[in-house]
């Protein structure tokens, strides 16, 4: 696999919570894909992964495409996110894919999408993201070490 900026950064919480790993990346392409686990724990009471679960997932797959096109310098802060949920997540891995659509000089364009181990596409997304220098919001203590994130 290609090596991103994303080796060198520590998860959030946020991120661990979901399962967070970094499946493949084309940073020059703007394009990443991310394996998350969808636990039952984020199941609603119809037994499928909650809607609120799958935004974040598409959230956490969208700004690191930036982060990564970007070789780590900019950040991404969402301004809107449009979510499309096309087909109930069961509780499994669930693939998130995402590709830089525009990269400006204070706002980033993405598409994502989510997907069951089957390939039944269950969301999609478009976000507009301003671009922050990573530097102004991220501790460099906190990307001193690589992710500890599952394999």
């Amino acid at each position: 696999m290609v090596s991103t900026a994303l080796d060198n950064l520590n998860a959030p919480p946020s991120s661990r919570l979901l399962g967070w790993h970094l499946l493949d990346a084309r940073p020059k392409d703007g394009w990443i894909r991310i394996g998350f686990d969808g636990k039952r724990d984020f199941c609603n009471p119809a037994g499928f992964v909650q809607g609120g679960i799958l935004s974040a997932m598409l959230d956490d797959t969208m700004g690191p495409a930036v982060f990564a096109m970007t070789d780590g310098k900019l950040y991404t802060a969402t301004i809107t996110m449009t979510v499309n949920f096309l087909a109930p997540a069961k509780p499994g891995p669930i693939t998130g894919e995402a590709k830089v659509t525009q990269l400006g000089k204070t706002v980033a364009f993405v598409e994502g999408r989510l997907t069951a181990e089957d390939g039944t596409l269950l969301a999609t997304a478009t976000t507009s993201a301003r671009l922050v220098e990573t530097a102004k919001v991220i501790d460099p203590s906190v990307s001193s070490q690589r992710a500890a994130l599952p394999a």
